[in-house]
């Protein structure tokens, strides 16, 4: 829940800071716009300038291009009325805050199983159990703790190591799927934002037909323009956040699948070894 409440309080600052941003980036522009109004032509050195600094930016068409990118992006941002579009742009934000978590935290999670299989049986033939536990708890990661249960309870009989495993391993799952309910709630809150903003557009550009008592078509068209904007920034922010949740799937499938097949390698082990009693 402190997670929670944390990616919350960083998606929120970092909306605040976008909206502000464009919008004193809009009355700096707009100002712009009124003093230019009131000069007078340029001279014709000012204009040789003027050409020369354009040869200068068509010399780096990549930072021009990245820069018309991120304009264009914040214009559409404020066309589709920051009301709307800063809900989708939360979702965003926190979702990919929480993929980011968890890919760092199963790669973390990842280890080299055959290498730490091979490291437990070394230590059960050399040194007994005390020396397998103290293997794993040198190595981090779920297979190291469901190892250190199994072999904990080694003293109860192979049977109590295969349930405290299983039971154990439960619960490592638990936590490698941890949060990824909450990602598939954005993923599917995103676009349903997005088009809550594009009805409620459409009703307003309606309701100013209504008014004006006729079919403009630059007042439907423009209206329906600004409503759909809101759907394309859902889709492309579910679109992001579902790549990042069918990777970290597939992740938690591959660790919960070394899982098993370690846990069965240290029951063989332990009654290869008579680590445990019968």
């Amino acid at each position: 829940m402190k997670k929670v409440i944390s990616s919350l309080l960083v998606a929120a600052m970092m909306t605040i800071g976008f909206a502000t941003l464009v919008s004193a980036q809009e009355g700096d522009s707009l100002a712009a716009t009124a003093d230019s109004t009131e000069e007078v032509a340029p001279a014709a050195d000012e204009t040789i300038a003027d050409q020369a600094q354009e040869g200068d930016v068509e010399e780096t068409p990549a930072e021009e291009a990245g820069t018309d990118f991120v304009q264009q992006l914040k214009q559409k941002y404020i066309e589709g009325d920051p009301l709307w579009m800063t809900p989708v742009l939360i979702c965003l934000i926190i979702g990919l805050s929480m993929s980011i978590e968890r890919i760092v935290y199963l790669n973390l999670s990842t280890i080299n199983t055959q290498k730490f299989l091979d490291e437990v049986e070394t230590a059960l033939k050399n040194g007994g159990v005390d020396a397998a536990k103290a293997v794993c708890r040198d190595t981090r990661g779920p297979i190291a703790s469901i190892f250190y249960q199994g072999l904990d309870r080694a003293d109860e009989g192979i049977e109590m190591v295969e349930k405290s495993v299983v039971s154990y391993g439960g619960v490592q799952m638990g936590l490698l799927e941890k949060g990824l309910s909450w990602l598939s709630l954005f993923i599917a809150l995103a676009p349903m934002l997005g088009f809550l903003g594009t009805v409620i557009g459409m009703i307003f550009a309606f309701d100013q037909i209504v008014s004006e008592g006729q079919v403009s078509p630059t007042t439907v068209a423009g209206g329906i323009k600004v409503s759909l904007l809101t759907t394309v920034f859902g889709l492309i922010a579910a679109i992001i956040l579902q790549i990042f949740y069918n990777y970290i799937v597939s992740k938690v499938d591959g660790i919960v699948n070394e899982m098993e097949d370690a846990s069965i390698s240290l029951v063989d082990m332990m009654i290869k070894n008579n680590a445990s009693k019968a």
